[in-house]
C-alpha cells in the first residue's frame, strides 16, 4: 500500500513539473524603456515603444497588445522599399527566443494606438496589457513623452 501511495504521488510530481514547463513563459518576460509620444489629438493614431526581453529558457510568443487608451491597439512594422518609400503593415504573432530582446522602436515594430479614446499628453502616462500564447499577460505603465521625443533618453 505503501509503495502505491510513493508512486502516485512520484506521477503526481512528475505530471506537475512537466506541465508547468510547458506553459513556462510569459512570467519570464521584462519590459524595459517603455515610452510614447504625446498625440496631436484623437484623431491621429498614437504609438508606443518599448524592449520585451525573454529571460525565459523557452521560447514565448505575443499574440497581441490591449490599454484603455485606445479602441484597436495593433503592433506594426514600418518598412522601406527600394525606392525609399517607407510602408506600415499589421504583424501577426511575434516569437521571442529565449534570451533574446525584441525592440519596438522608431521606424521598425511600434504598437499602433488606432482610435485613441483621450488626448495623450505630455508627462501623463497609460497602462498596456501584453498577451501572450500561454495565456499570460504582462501589463507596462508607459510614460507619455514630448511629441518630438526620440527615445526615453531624449
Amino acid at each position: 500500500m505503501r509503495m502505491v501511495l510513493y508512486q502516485t504521488l512520484a506521477a503526481l510530481v512528475i505530471i506537475i513539473v512537466f506541465s508547468a514547463a510547458s506553459v513556462a513563459g510569459s512570467d519570464k518576460v521584462l519590459i524595459e524603456d517603455a515610452w510614447s509620444r504625446a498625440s496631436i489629438g484623437t484623431s491621429r493614431p498614437g504609438v508606443a515603444y518599448m524592449k520585451i526581453r525573454n529571460t525565459g529558457d523557452v521560447a514565448v510568443t505575443l499574440k497581441g497588445i490591449s490599454t484603455d487608451v485606445a479602441l484597436k491597439p495593433q503592433i506594426h512594422r514600418t518598412s522601406t522599399n527600394n525606392q525609399g518609400v517607407s510602408s506600415m503593415a499589421q504583424v501577426g504573432e511575434i516569437e521571442i527566443v529565449p534570451g533574446e530582446t525584441v525592440t519596438l522602436e522608431p521606424g521598425g515594430l511600434h504598437a499602433m494606438l488606432m482610435g485613441l479614446q483621450r488626448i495623450m499628453k505630455e508627462g501623463e502616462s497609460f497602462f498596456m496589457t501584453l498577451a501572450f500564447s500561454d495565456g499570460g499577460e504582462v501589463a507596462v505603465e508607459i510614460p507619455i513623452l514630448s511629441i518630438a521625443a526620440r527615445g526615453p533618453e531624449s
